[in-house]
């Protein structure tokens, strides 16, 4: 009976967010005045059903577009929570231009606990992108955010953080496009003022038609200033993160014009450190991972970073660095599978 009842209710809340889903994102911004809005996108396929949440907030003056995006990963808690109290606390008067943020973009995730993928076609969202439009809800939700989301932003920001097995060091990252220098400049630009200490930069090599695969790298793709704030890490709430992710953001705000009241805000005195390589290594064969590393610590080349065993403890593999850098995130947590990603080693060259 509770869970008949459960069901009902998850019904009737799932078919009045449907019910409030009745315009565009770009006919909500063209709307005149100051205002907030919260919307719903209702995802349908075959006998699947979720939504995508979407909050539009626009100011009285003109300014950038500038969206927020959460949840990708709805393991990656501290991003979610942090977007969470950003819209309690952000008001459309304060605001230049507008706001589009996706508080979570992968419900189902969230609300199952389920780490990377969404449970309901087991597709990670952070590598279907530009997505489909007749997919499955993964595909559609990327769907939506590559055709609705992406294209009316001027900067596009993706918060994620260390899902259910992650141990993560706080870093932003863009992709350096060298075809669209200005934006690239941009995104470095706000990069280095976030007050997070670690600024990470991918290569781009992408084709006007391969999948981007990841929502910012998508974003970049269609030729918009975009980043990623990655925090928090072990798929648990941790407050100095959440406070990080925060700051970051209106630090972020501020830079690009679109926050209009100066925000009171602690920065990262350290000196901002650039690394723009870097080297993934993968997990050679299933079994139990050792190391005493976490993220953060400096590592050389050829240096043990750790061994995995097989279930009787007998050693199968060292696990050694092939270069000098940083450990920007790596397994924390003892089971392995073959072809994870063990360690993202940062480094400059």
């Amino acid at each position: 009976m509770t869970k008949l009842i459960s069901k009902t209710i998850a019904l009737l809340i799932l078919t009045s967010f449907s019910m409030l889903k009745s315009q565009s994102v770009k006919e909500i911004l063209k709307q005149n005045g100051s205002f907030r809005k919260d919307t719903i996108f209702s995802i349908k396929s075959d006998s699947k059903e979720t939504y995508l949440p979407v909050t539009i907030i626009k100011g009285k003056e003109k300014g950038p577009v500038f969206t927020i995006v959460a949840g990708i990963h709805g393991y990656e808690y501290p991003p979610i929570i942090a977007v969470q109290e950003l819209l309690k606390e952000i008001e459309p008067e304060n605001i230049k231009g507008s706001l589009i943020i996706i508080p979570i973009a992968n419900v189902e995730s969230f609300l199952k606990r389920v780490p990377f993928v969404n449970p309901l076609d087991q597709k990670n969202l952070n590598t279907a992108f530009p997505g489909l439009s007749n997919g499955t809800p993964t595909d559609q939700i990327a769907h939506l955010i590559t055709k609705e989301i992406i294209p009316n932003s001027t900067i596009f920001l993706d918060i994620h953080g260390g899902d259910a097995s992650e141990d993560l060091l706080p870093f932003v990252c863009y992709y350096n496009r060298k075809d669209t220098p200005e934006n690239t400049k941009r995104a470095h630009e706000l990069s280095v003022k976030l007050g997070i200490q670690y600024v990470v930069s991918y290569p781009y090599t992408l084709t006007s038609t391969e999948p981007a695969k990841y929502a910012f790298k998508e974003a970049t793709q269609q030729g918009i200033t975009a980043l990623s704030i990655e925090a928090g890490k072990l798929g648990t709430v941790q407050k100095d993160n959440v406070d990080l992710i925060k700051t970051a953001v209106y630090n972020m705000l501020e830079n690009s014009g679109n926050y209009a009241v100066k925000k009171s805000k602690t920065v990262n005195q350290k000196s901002t450190v650039l690394l723009n390589q870097q080297d993934y290594i993968r997990v050679p064969e299933n079994g139990i991972f050792y190391s005493e590393l976490k993220s953060g610590d400096k590592v050389k080349k050829n240096q043990i970073l750790g061994y995995i065993s097989d279930e009787f403890g007998n050693k199968k593999y060292d696990i050694v660095s092939q270069t000098t850098g940083i450990i920007l995130y790596k397994v924390g947590t003892p089971p392995v599978n073959k072809g994870e990603t063990l360690f993202c080693i940062g480094y400059n060259e």
